[in-house]
């Protein structure tokens, strides 16, 4: 008899990573349309011509525009490092002074605001005239406040906020210092450079929260 032949084992891992590259060319494709036509002006349709796929497959990933909006706002808040930036944010809590807290968050908002920034000053132009862009604009505007409490809360666990600060005005001065308005701001409209827009950012956090260092 001849031997019994061994069924062949499905390799997933190479599946998920064709999948994987595939949403990351359809975001970049919907990234570089956005940026220079604008919100209203990107459909679907280009989105998919530009990145090699079906509109149905944009549609099947993402639900359509609004959420493809949504999936470049999440990939900008991981930063440039292969660790998202929000858990390397969620990981100086606890171990930081106040001090190495506002510096940590400033640098991790170097990574996230070239990426994030644009996107959002995006959605705020398009929010006027366009109900899904203005629910998308508002979504992440309340992630963000409840993400900036969260830092608040971490920052009052130190002892080194200035006595007399509320959970709400340190939230506040967190929700302010990180907008993409600042931004836009100052690096865009003003031409700061992302060196100068980090230290701004924690020297601003440090002189309106913190008590001086000894």
């Amino acid at each position: 008899m001849p031997p019994p032949v061994k069924p062949r084992t499905y390799d997933a891992s190479r599946r998920r990573a064709a999948a994987r590259e595939r949403r990351e060319t359809i975001l970049d494709a919907a990234r570089e349309q956005m940026l220079r036509d604008g919100y209203a002006a990107t459909t679907v349709a280009g989105i998919a011509t530009a990145a090699g796929v079906s509109s149905e497959t944009i549609y099947k990933a993402y639900g359509g525009k609004t959420g493809v909006v949504r999936a470049l706002h999440q990939r900008a808040l991981e930063g440039a490092g292969t660790v998202p930036a929000e858990q390397r944010s969620d990981r100086l809590r606890g171990v930081s002074t106040g001090h190495e807290l506002v510096a940590g968050w400033a640098r991790l908002a170097s990574e996230v605001a070239p990426r994030g920034a644009p996107l959002v000053i995006l959605l705020r132009d398009a929010a006027a005239s366009d109900p899904q862009a203005r629910a998308v604009l508002e979504d992440i505007d309340q992630s963000r406040l409840v993400r900036m409490r969260d830092n608040a809360r971490a920052l009052l666990a130190t002892g080194d906020v200035r006595p007399g600060l509320t959970l709400t005005e340190v939230t506040d001065v967190l929700f302010t210092v990180s907008s993409a308005e600042m931004y836009e701001l100052l690096v865009i409209r003003r031409r700061w450079t992302a060196r100068r827009f980090t230290r701004f950012q924690r020297e601003t956090m440090a002189a309106a929260l913190l008590t001086p260092r000894p």
